[in-house]
C-alpha cells in the first residue's frame, strides 16, 4: 500500500465516525502542509515528511523514540483528541496517541489530556497542527458548555450557527455537540430557512414559501425568519416547521411566544451572549442559536513536553 494511502487509513480510523469525511481529513492534511510541505503533495515516506521540519530534522535522530504529555493550562471542555492523534498519524503511522481523558470531559489546569509517543522528529513536525485543532475545538466545546448550564432549567436548547471556520465546519459542529449543544443545518443543503433577503427578492414570506413548496416539496423542513409580530402571524399562518425570531428583545420575544402558543417551535437569534442567554431563555422560546459559540471561542491553552521514551 502506497505510504500516504496508508497514513490515511490510519488517521481515518483514529476519527470518530462522525468526522471521517473527506474534507475533514483533506483539512488536516492542509494544515500540516502549512507547516511542512507548502508547495508539495503529502505523498511521501512518514520519515521524509518529517524532514519539512528544518530544526527537528537536523538536531533529532530519526531512529530516537521520544514520549510526553499533552496537558491542559486552563479549565475547560475537551474536544479533539482523536482529531489529534489523525493529526500524528498523517505525519507517521508509528506515533501513538493514548488519551487520559474523554472527549466532553471537563478539565481543570495542569490535569493531563493524552500521552503521545514516537519518533521525536514525527511527534515535533505535527505538533502545532495537533495542539492547534485539539485548541479549538477544546475552545469551542468549553464555551459551549457555559451556554447550556446558564440555560438549565428552562426549555431552550442551544444551537450552533454556519459562523464555522471555512475548510473546518464538521469540526467545529462536532466540538459543539461534546459541549452539549445541538447542531443547527450542517449547510444550503440540508434545511430551507427563508431570511430576510429571500423574503426580501420573492416579494414576502407566504410568496418565498409557496415558491419554496413548489419547488422542493416536503423534501425539507422550512424555517421562515420573522422581525415583528407581523411578520410572525404571516409565518404562523403558513404552518413551517420552524420560526426564527431575528434580533427581537426579551420583551417581544416573550410576546411571540405568546401569541404562538405552542403551535410553532420558536427560535430566538442574534446578538445572544453569555450575559444575556438566560433572559432569553426565560422567555419560553424553544431554541436559542449562538453564532458566538464557533466565531468566537477562545482557544483552550493545551501544551506538549517530550523527552526520550523509556521503550
Amino acid at each position: 500500500m502506497p505510504p500516504l494511502a496508508h497514513r490515511l487509513d490510519l488517521a481515518r480510523s483514529a476519527l470518530p465516525a462522525e468526522l471521517r469525511h473527506p474534507a475533514v481529513l483533506a483539512l488536516l492534511q492542509l494544515s500540516l502542509a502549512e507547516d511542512l510541505s507548502p508547495e508539495a503533495e503529502l505523498d511521501s515516506t512518514g520519515a521524509s515528511l518529517a524532514e519539512g521540519d528544518v530544526t527537528s530534522a537536523a538536531t533529532l535522530d530519526p531512529r530516537a523514540r521520544l514520549a510526553g504529555r499533552i496537558t491542559a493550562k486552563a479549565e475547560g471542555v475537551v474536544a479533539g483528541l482523536p482529531v489529534a492523534a489523525a493529526v500524528w498519524l498523517l505525519v507517521d503511522g508509528d506515533v501513538v496517541l493514548t488519551a487520559r481523558v474523554g472527549e466532553g470531559d471537563a478539565v481543570r489546569p495542569g490535569q493531563i489530556l493524552a500521552d503521545v509517543a514516537g519518533p521525536g522528529p514525527s511527534l515535533l513536525a505535527g505538533e502545532r497542527t495537533a495542539l492547534n485543532v485539539l485548541g479549538r475545538l477544546s475552545g469551542i466545546a468549553s464555551l459551549t458548555r457555559q451556554f447550556v448550564t446558564l440555560v438549565a432549567g428552562t426549555r431552550a436548547v442551544i444551537l450552533d450557527t454556519r459562523k464555522t471556520a471555512p475548510g473546518a465546519r464538521r469540526l467545529d459542529k462536532y466540538a459543539v455537540r461534546l459541549g452539549g449543544a445541538r447542531n443547527h443545518r450542517l449547510g444550503l443543503y440540508d434545511m430551507a430557512l427563508v431570511k430576510d433577503n429571500h423574503i426580501d427578492g420573492a416579494g414576502g414570506i407566504r410568496p418565498a414559501v409557496e415558491r419554496l413548496r413548489r419547488a422542493r416539496g416536503e423534501a425539507f423542513p422550512i424555517e421562515v425568519e420573522v422581525k415583528d409580530l407581523k411578520e410572525l402571524a404571516e409565518a404562523l399562518s403558513l404552518n413551517v416547521a420552524r420560526i426564527m425570531l431575528d434580533n427581537m428583545d426579551t420583551a417581544l420575544m416573550r410576546r411571540a411566544v405568546e401569541l404562538t402558543a405552542g403551535r410553532t417551535p420558536l427560535e430566538a437569534s442574534g446578538n445572544v451572549s453569555l450575559g444575556n442567554v438566560r433572559a432569553v431563555a426565560e422567555t419560553g422560546v424553544d431554541f436559542i442559536s449562538v453564532g458566538a459559540l464557533t466565531h468566537s471561542a477562545p482557544a483552550l491553552d493545551v501544551s506538549l513536553r517530550l523527552k526520550p521514551s523509556a521503550e
